[in-house]
């Protein structure tokens, strides 16, 4: 290295930072034992700050642009330094270089679950996670309060604090907006907003911006989700007759096309097998699906009788049946009969519904 290549080396008269990376924030210009020429070059390019530090204490900011660095575009450095009335020989000056561009997808979520109470189950255990992004608002602040004079700082050395920023306090607006945790999800959007509005002013004190906050999931304990499936599929069935007749038919159809059913007798055993099932579904929901419509209920059946027939009790006998007995002399009007809600057994005769139905028997044929 030749004598004036050395003398030049000593002094910086370009200062520039083209940013490789994804996530540098703040970026120390390597100036080490170098001083800074006046009438320097400073490139400042879209989405940076140069920030000239002196002694620890932050001088000048430059937004983005091409500067020739002067005593006039330096004025509270040139205070600082003493510079009154002009200085053109070289300085050290320590200038950081600030990236305002915006630091998306940093991910935010609930290591464990959050306990809170909704208004439909009670207590409960929520799960959260999401996105947000952000970028420096305040160059001054945020050097002051974050990076201080490291030479390099990235998104890694700040993202964990901002990361449980977000999940307190968006579990506490969360909290605060007493929505139901069945609608959370269709108001993502709403408690989005309300967490931004919440962590918008602590950003601001450490010089940044919230940008974005972004709610991706917020889901309850496996345990509780299977519940809740299973209350959903009850709420799909709707209503259970009908539902119970549907089973039936696709058992009717799978029982009609086994192949062991052996071809047309297979069919005919399946449409036995569908009609069975279908006729003891229909009773055992029958309740259920005039309880679940606005239909009529069923209409009442008349109480049986019991008759002591050659000093046997017999029956229950309907009053179709009680007709044939009558028609065949098996009983008369003074057989006795009991039925439910009787207090004994009485004769037939005695008994209003009964005595109707022999007044229905014609009498004995007249001897010829």
């Amino acid at each position: 290295m030749g004598l004036f290549d050395k003398i030049r080396n000593e002094f910086i008269d370009i200062i520039e930072w083209v940013d490789n990376t994804n996530d540098t924030i703040v970026w120390k210009f390597p100036r080490y034992q170098n001083e800074i020429k006046m009438n320097a070059k400073l490139t400042v390019r879209e989405s940076q700050l140069a920030v000239f530090m002196n002694e620890g204490v932050i001088a000048d900011v430059f937004k983005p642009g091409m500067y020739t660095l002067t005593t006039q575009n330096l004025p509270i450095l040139s205070t600082l330094k003493g510079w009154k009335y002009g200085f053109d020989s070289p300085y050290k000056a320590d200038v950081f270089f600030v990236s305002t561009r915006q630091f998306t997808n940093q991910k935010w979520g609930t290591r464990n679950p959050v306990m809170l109470r909704d208004a439909e189950f009670g207590p409960v255990r929520l799960r959260a996670f999401g996105s947000f992004a952000f970028r420096v608002q305040s160059a001054e602040i945020f050097l002051k309060e974050i990076a201080a004079t490291n030479p390099e700082f990235s998104v890694d050395g700040i993202n964990e604090q901002l990361r449980n920023l977000a999940i307190t306090r968006g579990i506490d607006a969360i909290a605060q907006a007493k929505i139901p945790v069945l609608d959370l999800a269709a108001n993502y959007d709403e408690v989005s907003a309300l967490i931004t509005d919440k962590i918008k002013p602590e950003f601001t004190e450490l010089g940044l911006e919230l940008t974005k906050f972004l709610i991706e999931n917020i889901s309850l304990p496996p345990e509780v989700e299977a519940a809740l499936d299973k209350r959903s599929s009850m709420g799909i069935v709707g209503n259970l007759g009908a539902y119970a007749q549907f089973q039936a038919a696709n058992a009717m159809e799978q029982a009609a096309t086994n192949p062991n059913g052996g071809g047309l007798a297979g069919a005919g055993l399946g449409a036995g097998v569908g009609m069975a099932i279908g006729g003891q579904l229909g009773n055992v929901f029958q309740q259920n699906q005039f309880q679940g419509n606005d239909g009529p209920p069923p209409i009442p059946q008349a109480v049986p009788f019991f008759a002591a027939i050659n000093g046997q009790q017999a029956g229950p006998y309907t009053m179709e049946q009680l007709n044939q007995l009558i028609a065949a002399g098996t009983v008369n009007q003074q057989t006795q009969f009991w039925k439910k809600g009787m207090a004994s057994w009485a004769p037939a005769n005695t008994i209003p519904e009964l005595a109707a139905l022999f007044n229905n028997v014609p009498p004995p044929l007249p001897a010829v």
